[in-house]
């Protein structure tokens, strides 16, 4: 005889079955699940074993003896044991002692009962007899096997709630929640720092399906020391990539409703062995983790006085001319607030901030002699933590820093009354295509996180090699609690939709009995198909925290054509206008903004399902402007159109000016100064024989235009790259002062003294009258390079704005104004300072003097490639 302890991973099988079976189950049966139990036992196969007796459960549930239920109760102890460990070899032994049955039931009760298991490490059952000797006859022998005792577990583990998702504080204890639905077991895994380093699990908790499973949603709640302890979770269940299922139960898999994650500290450093995937783990959270938000709340600015400042957060205080104390952190945004308040700018637009790697692509560049990285972020690896390598603190607390940084910095910017829009990117994550990762979504459910075809490729309409099945009732609840959770708990104002299209395309194996609660006569849909009525729209835009606000947001007039210089930018500065309904308390969302269309070919700029408070990026605002700066023919009409937002887009559908977004260059393509320096796209410097970036850019090399354009637009001179040379992102505050302050003047003069270049409905004939070379007389012809009007502003009365993108240099006649003059406002052709003629420049008198004996004769002189604003003042106002 052997004496063991139970405890140690090296148990092997003990006590036999055929006796206690022959009387409770039939003769068939029993032969089968008696061979099948000692097949998968041999082959160390504990998952199997697992649905054996699941199996075994189902099937005999309803039989009420007691001899059965303390057969079922054996087997449960034995799996139990199991699941801890691989047994390399095993042999069936001979059933020798009744007393091993009556001590093994009694003392290890290794199931859940009404009482917690305490995992202490203490030997609950020290001693356990086996027949070392059954393959030699009847003789006994006993040995005595020392081994070192288990460390002390520090938990109670307790069943749990399967509500709400992640980790959550609560009783004392956490409770962990998570989805699955084809996974056979899963593992709760809590790590160490230390341990996270070696990528070595500190301790595992294996979730018993009858205790903690509620449908799909595996979860136990936990009793004891999590200081310095992160989370992960381990799934297991069937690899087969052509059904769809990517379950490997070695990978430690991050929670999608991770608070913060943890993983490599420094932005841009490898991890351990020069891994640029180190092993992540999720932050647990305490109810000890508050932040002093002192009172904030939404700042319910009307949305006509909205300035909105695309930014990215490394990239605008990385650069050593910031001198900022935390130079691409959160909190070195926090330290250039006050530079964006006298800018004008109320509200700022982050890109990406969500948890992503940069070294994703990270390669060597040859042309450099330097390596790649992922510099904007578009590719989520958990949505709900914002970027912790953004933060001064890293991995500090594990990940806590990072959430309390970014807490700082909206908390910071509301003080100063700028709002924060987020860039959002659910329509992929960072696992990209079959070969990528295994991180997070993919390891728990991939057929249902991913949009599959059926012989389990992955669509990439995305064009970053998955789809985030975004129309599935579990992931379109996932959205939608994540953005409720920025807006409650993170106090943003609103988001931008990455390749909104995408959300409303159908989710695999779509069901509208399941999305509707009823089918749709004549519906035949596929995978991806574009949706009239997507679920997620429909959720998002009905929800009560998600749907706070009315909308009247306010479309752009084009001013600023310098020599070429198209119109405004949405990338550094858009009007907007917000008519807010919220509560003193209570923290709604104020914009949703969608860019739509996406990479699968669906366009849908102007027919998104809006629901009546969604907004869009207008790409073709963008391209008609751009068009029409070059000189194309046949884009003054369309130009016109934009001007007055869009009404051929947004009118017949209800809408209103503000549901158009009018930017002329982002972050996407080629920048202003790009714009007008360059016919083609050149980025050799990337390493990829230029072969990145947008190629449809209706750009045009303008030669000198460049000097003023850099002149007007400086904040985005550079060509700024999602995935290769790093330092050409950074904000150049050395050369704020030498090219700037025209930009700054600018941002004050329009935002502020011009009320007319927004519009809250499109206009009508009684406030805008549309002009040529001569008043009254627009020239709609395909040859025409020239649009002018006239508009009623409630500030500066009216105002005459003309965009002249001919070659030729043109006279205009003004419109009769009797007992008024026009005076120069704007005139993009005239050298800085004298190009914004404000109320606080010194040579303004002068300047406008120097145009009197035109101005006298209600005329304007145009040079080409040139726009001008014209304000009305009295006649004898000099």
């Amino acid at each position: 005889m052997q004496i063991i302890n139970p405890n140690i991973l090296e148990y092997k099988e003990v006590g036999t079955w055929k006796k206690l079976w022959k009387l409770h189950i039939p003769p068939k049966v029993r032969s089968f699940l008696w061979q099948a139990y000692h097949s998968l036992l041999c082959d160390s196969q504990p998952a199997l074993l697992c649905s054996l007796y699941n199996g075994l459960r189902q099937r005999f549930n309803s039989v009420k003896t007691v001899k059965l239920g303390f057969t079922i109760d054996i087997f449960e102890m034995e799996l139990q044991l199991l699941h801890y460990s691989r047994i390399p070899s095993y042999c069936p032994p001979k059933f020798t002692s009744k007393k091993y049955l009556r001590c093994r039931k009694n003392k290890l009760n290794f199931g859940i009962p009404s009482k917690p298991f305490e995992n202490t490490g203490t030997n609950v059952n020290p001693m356990v007899i086996l027949n070392n000797a059954s393959k030699r006859g009847d003789t006994e022998t006993a040995v005595v096997v020392e081994k070192p005792p288990a460390m002390p577990r520090r938990f109670e583990v307790f069943s749990g709630h399967p509500t709400p998702f992640g980790a959550t504080p609560r009783d004392g204890g956490v409770n962990f929640s998570i989805f699955s639905s084809n996974a056979s077991s899963a593992t709760l895994c809590l790590i160490s720092l230390s341990d996270l380093r070696e990528k070595r699990v500190t301790e595992q908790i294996a979730l018993n399906p009858l205790t903690n499973k509620t449908g799909d949603v595996w979860h136990v709640f936990l009793k004891g020391d999590f200081e310095d302890m992160a989370y992960g979770y381990k799934f297991d269940g069937s690899f087969s990539p052509d059904d769809g299922f990517y379950f490997d139960s070695s990978k430690v898999l991050i929670d999608p409703y991770a608070k913060a994650v943890v993983s490599r500290g420094e932005y841009g450093a490898l991890g351990p062995d020069k891994d640029c995937w180190p092993q992540m783990a999720c932050l647990v959270p305490s109810t000890n983790d508050e932040f002093n938000w002192e009172g904030d709340l939404p700042l319910k600015f009307p949305q006509s006085d909205l300035v909105i400042y695309e930014m990215h957060v490394r990239g605008f205080t990385r650069h050593e001319s910031s001198n900022s104390k935390y130079p691409g952190t959160y909190l070195g945004m926090v330290e250039k607030l006050d530079y964006l308040k006298k800018l004008g700018v109320n509200c700022i637009e982050l890109m990406p901030c969500h948890e992503f790697n940069e070294l994703e692509h990270y390669s060597y560049n040859s042309v450099l002699g330097d390596y790649k990285m992922n510099f904007w972020g578009y590719s989520t690896i958990n949505f709900f933590s914002p970027m912790a390598r953004y933060s001064s603190a890293g991995i500090g607390n594990y990940g806590l820093g990072a959430v309390n940084e970014f807490k700082y910095l909206v908390r910071e910017a509301h003080k100063r009354g700028i709002e924060v829009i987020m860039d959002v990117v659910f329509n992929h994550t960072a696992e990209g295509n079959e070969n990528g990762p295994i991180l997070s979504f993919r390891g728990l459910d991939n057929s249902v996180f991913y949009m599959l075809a059926p012989k389990g490729e992955y669509y990439n309409y995305s064009g970053c090699g998955n789809t985030f099945n975004c129309n599935h009732p579990i992931v379109r609840q996932f959205i939608l609690d994540c953005l409720r959770y920025w807006v409650t708990e993170m106090h943003v104002d609103g988001f931008r939709f990455d390749l909104a299209s995408i959300l409303t395309r159908s989710s695999s194996l779509w069901d509208a009995v399941n999305a509707y609660g009823s089918a749709i006569e004549g519906e035949t849909v596929t995978t991806g198909t574009p949706l009239s009525s997507p679920p997620l729209i429909d959720m998002i835009s009905n929800d009560p925290i998600l749907r706070g606000v009315k909308w009247t947001l306010r479309s752009s007039v084009g001013v600023g054509m310098g020599m070429g210089v198209g119109l405004v930018a949405y990338q550094y500065f858009s009007i907007y206008v917000c008519v807010r309904e919220m509560t003193e308390v209570s923290f709604f969302l104020d914009q949703l903004i969608a860019e739509a269309w996406d990479c699968g070919g669906l366009y849908q700029v102007g027919v998104f399902p809006h629901w009546g408070i969604w907004s869009e990026w207008n790409g073709k605002y963008r391209d008609t402007v751009r068009q029409f700066i070059k000189g194309t023919d046949g884009f003054s009409g369309a130009l016109a159109e934009c001007l007055c937002g869009s009404p051929n887009l947004y009118q017949e559908g209800g809408r209103k000016p503000w549901n158009s977004i009018n930017f002329v260059c982002a972050h996407d393509g080629f920048t202003l100064a790009d714009l007008v320096t360059y016919n083609d796209k050149h980025n050799p410097a990337n390493g990829e024989d230029n072969k990145d970036g947008e190629n449809h850019n209706n750009s045009w090399n303008c030669g000198q235009a460049t000097l003023v354009l850099q002149r007007l637009f400086s904040l985005n001179i550079l060509s700024p790259s999602e995935c290769d040379i790093i330092e050409i992102n950074y904000f150049r505050w050395d050369k704020m002062e030498e090219a700037s302050s025209d930009f700054f003047r600018f941002c004050c003069l329009m935002a502020n003294e011009c009320e007319s270049l927004g519009l809250n409905d499109f206009p009508t004939a009684e406030r805008l009258q549309w002009h040529g070379h001569a008043p009254g007389m627009p020239d709609w012809s395909d040859s025409s390079r020239f649009v002018a009007f006239t508009l009623i502003d409630s500030v500066k009365r009216e105002l005459y704005i003309a965009f002249n993108a001919s070659h030729v240099a043109v006279t205009v006649a003004l419109p009769e104004r009797p007992g008024y003059r026009w005076e120069p406002l704007v005139d993009t052709a005239k050298p800085a300072p004298l190009d914004f003629l404000s109320d606080d420049l010194p040579e303004r008198e002068m300047a406008i003097k120097q145009y009197a004996h035109f101005l006298d004769d209600n005329l304007y002189p145009m040079l080409s490639y040139s726009s001008i604003i014209l304000s009305l003042s009295p006649d004898d106002y000099i």
